[in-house]
């Protein structure tokens, strides 16, 4: 195990190929995500493969696939996949969305979608080309995701998101021109007094009562809130 590996309870992340390291974003999506006995999963843009491994323990899916465009990337999540105890129900694609979308168009949709897409959209790089299509939304625009999300999913199918809060408005509305709408929605700040961070977000084809809500992540510095330890408790080895 390398030194950059990340212990969960229940499995191990090797994280050193990856431009993009384990994140509370990540981690905030594979847990809070509603699940409704899926058979089939995709985790667009897989990284390390945390998410698709944080489902993999959360429900009993006959099949969860990944894709990742990232070269390095890619060949850690199948790595991460093979060396946890869901091998046989994990499995990562070398493809953008674009390519997988396409070569799947005639076969069984997805019951849940899942994804923590690159959202940086300032024109600030980094040298590094890796950590650049991790992060930055010209690599996967929401209109694409959504695009491509919407061929990808059944009918009684969910897609969800997490985003930073400044895009919700935004990401809604693109996602109502492919007939998709809010039913769940939870908002995150890093404390009570910090603003509005991030969105989480779970959509589907049919229009129904939204359920909203915040989610403050900790009181003081690394003392956590009860929910989000109730929220994490499964994963993390400390809580």
């Amino acid at each position: 195990m390398s030194g950059q590996a990340f212990k969960f309870k229940q499995f191990t992340i090797e994280q050193d190929r990856c431009a993009m390291k384990i994140g509370t974003d990540g981690i905030l999506l594979g847990a809070w995500v509603e699940l409704h006995n899926p058979y089939s999963i995709l985790d667009i843009g897989a990284g390390t493969g945390v998410i698709g491994l944080m489902l993999a323990q959360r429900s009993d899916a006959g099949l969860i696939d990944a894709i990742e465009i990232d070269d390095d990337a890619y060949e850690q999540c199948v790595d991460n996949f093979e060396n946890s105890p869901w091998g046989d129900r994990l499995f990562c694609y070398h493809a953008s969305l674009d390519e997988y979308a396409e070569e799947m168009q005639d076969e069984e949709k997805y019951d849940l979608i899942i994804s923590n897409p690159p959202f940086y959209a300032e024109n600030y790089k980094t040298e590094n080309e890796s950590r650049n299509l991790a992060r930055f939304s010209d690599s996967l625009p929401f209109g694409d995701l959504l695009e491509y999300a919407t061929s990808l999913l059944s009918d009684q199918g969910a897609l969800a998101v997490i985003i930073p809060f400044t895009e919700e408005v935004n990401f809604l509305k693109i996602a109502k021109s492919y007939n998709l709408f809010p039913s769940r929605i939870t908002r995150v700040r890093g404390t009570q007094d910090s603003p509005i961070k991030r969105s989480l977000l779970q959509l589907s084809f049919s229009e129904k009562d939204i359920s909203e809500d915040e989610l403050i992540i900790e009181i003081t510095r690394h003392e956590y809130t009860l929910e989000y330890i109730e929220l994490v408790k499964d994963f993390y080895q400390k809580m």
